[in-house]
């Protein structure tokens, strides 16, 4: 699935088919040319190695340094990244990639007829109550890894919903089962 993620600010300000933005990209050589386009149109851009769906996210929080994010990557995340956007009040733009002819058979065993059609954020996730959690596994713009300790495991989790617009950043030590166990925040 094509994608572009942008936050708030930029809702409904965006065209899947040609932007002149500041974008952050994965590293992958199925990326070259989109790279190569972006740097050619003058934007600034930020390479990123992995994390297509928590960059997205970020793109909707101020202050992570990311402001927009385009290329390839799983339809399953795109669809993860609409429920996050949706309580941010961000967007996606999205559409699915057929380049080979089983894509298409699928498709059309799927019952999808427009193979070309651009998905926006709603229709990725079209549900009145949203409730999105996720939890850090490595460091990120967004969210820390997971920080081991010697009595637990300090973790980062994010949980937003649509209906209240509630986005929480959640701190929790997972201490050890025995009777001295001392908790630390770092």
């Amino acid at each position: 699935m094509e994608k572009i993620v942008v936050g708030p600010a930029c809702r409904g300000a965006v065209d899947i088919d040609g932007e002149d933005l500041v974008v952050t990209v994965l590293d992958r050589p199925r990326h070259e040319r989109l790279i190569s386009d972006i740097r050619a149109a003058g934007a600034r851009i930020r390479l990123i190695g992995d994390g297509d769906l928590s960059a997205g996210i970020s793109a909707a929080v101020i202050g992570t340094g990311m402001h927009a994010v385009m290329g390839t990557g799983g339809a399953p995340e795109g669809v993860l990244a609409a429920a996050a956007l949706r309580c941010l009040n961000g967007q996606i733009l999205a559409r699915l990639v057929t380049s080979k002819p089983e894509h298409l058979e699928r498709l059309a065993h799927m019952g999808i007829k427009d193979p070309q059609r651009i998905y926006d954020t709603q229709d990725l996730a079209p549900g009145k109550k949203l409730i999105f959690a996720c939890t850090g596994v490595t460091a990120g713009n967004l969210l820390r890894g997971v920080h081991f300790f010697g009595d637990g495991v300090l973790t980062q989790s994010l949980i937003m919903t649509l209906e209240d617009r509630v986005v929480r950043f959640i701190d929790t030590v997972h201490v050890d089962k025995r009777p001295d166990v001392k908790v630390r925040f770092n």
